[in-house]
């Protein structure tokens, strides 16, 4: 099957790279990474001046009405560049739930502050110790008419400068709910923390905070499918951006080892070093095929379990094996700081482990393929 982009998915990939690559220069990352800076303020307006943060969000409130196909169009450009904005963690896990799931209220309040750049989300859907996102051990128990949470997340991309976090919690047997909460009520306790790849997160302790009715994000009794539907676009996310990553990460090893010369030949002379660089080619190409085709049948509203596992499994094990080999074919010059193929690595490898990593992903692909999971079952 063709994956190729249509006319429409070319030119947003065309405009994002020309914003990105405007904005997204090495001296800028060191400018933002020597200040400290959680992400780069001044992109994320760009990209709201392009309407880009409203690709997918519906045209009633501002969006520009495409879907998960189109976000992840520009997530794979956002990997391409490294680029530190919070594009997955608002649009993918927080505003596409509320624009499917969410109230009309719900909608206004959230969505239109989103597509103009001013209103940071993000979801909480990792636990320590605790692998299944559909069954999390943190709680909700209904309470005055709302609900009181309780329990502990982990590695909340971007939850220092969120507004609201999409928070899931079991509500009953077999049932388990979203609630948007938010990071300074009661009962909240973030402590913020940096990720491999320098991403701003933050560790969630929930001790019986209060959350209204106005703060319920469809029906937290209706079982796993609304949870499901939150991981399987996370998912999809984390690929694409995975396949920017590695994309990237194999043009400046094959751009480096053409022109570095050793022993009087360029190192792309030397079979070893050919043989290496091909491999990282033909594993980059693996995750971006199966990314396109989960990504594809997610969109399309096809059974996708099978095939998100399958990416998530070549963005971890392939994505691991080609980012290693990109900066060991650099040499020494593959772990200094000022160049760039080292975000590229710790990218790579943030990626290769959120939600899952490739063991995880081979387990659930097993269990799909056994019928001992149909496809309601997780999809990290």
């Amino acid at each position: 099957m063709d994956f190729s982009l249509d006319e429409a998915q070319q030119e947003l990939a065309d405009l994002a790279a020309k914003i990105l690559g405007e904005q997204v220069t090495a001296e800028r990352l060191r400018e933002l990474e020597r200040a400290g800076e959680p992400f780069d303020r001044r992109l994320w307006e760009q990209l709201a001046r392009a309407n880009l943060l409203g690709v997918a969000l519906p045209e009633d409130v501002g969006g520009m009405g495409y879907g998960i196909m189109e976000l992840c169009v520009l997530l794979e450009q956002v990997g391409r560049h490294v680029a530190p904005v919070p594009l997955l963690a608002t649009v993918g896990t927080a505003a596409l739930p509320i624009a499917e799931l969410g109230s009309d209220e719900q909608r206004r309040r959230y969505l239109p502050g989103v597509i103009e750049g001013a209103s940071i989300l993000t979801a909480a859907l990792q636990e320590p110790l605790h692998g299944d996102p559909l069954a999390p051990s943190t709680t909700a128990r209904p309470r005055d008419g709302g609900w009181r949470i309780d329990g502990e997340k982990v590695a909340v991309p971007y939850a220092p400068v969120a507004e609201r976090i999409l928070v899931t919690a079991t509500t009953g047997p077999g049932a388990v709910g979203l609630f948007l909460v938010d990071p300074t009520a009661d009962g909240v306790t973030l402590e913020p923390a940096t990720a491999t790849n320098r991403e701003p997160q933050g560790h969630l302790t929930l001790a019986g905070v209060e959350v209204g009715p106005e703060d319920v994000l469809g029906d937290p009794a209706a079982g796993t499918a609304a949870v499901e539907w939150v991981v399987r676009r996370a998912v999809a996310g984390l690929c694409a951006t995975g396949v920017g990553v590695l994309e990237q990460a194999v043009r400046i090893t094959a751009d480096y080892i053409s022109q570095r010369v050793q022993f009087g030949k360029p190192i792309a002379t030397f079979q070893g070093a050919t043989l290496r660089a091909a491999d990282a080619y033909v594993d980059t190409a693996a995750a971006r095929v199966t990314t396109r085709s989960a990504v594809w049948r997610l969109a399309e509203g096809r059974p996708c379990a099978e095939e998100l596992a399958i990416a998530k499994f070549w963005i971890a094990d392939g994505g691991q094996r080609a980012a290693y080999a990109c900066q060991h074919l650099h040499g020494g010059i593959g772990v200094d700081l000022d160049y760039p193929i080292h975000r590229y690595f710790l990218w790579a490898k943030e990626l290769e482990l959120t939600l899952g990593g490739a063991t995880e992903q081979l387990l659930r692909l097993g269990s799909l393929l056994a019928g001992e999971a149909g496809e309601a079952s997780p999809t990290s």
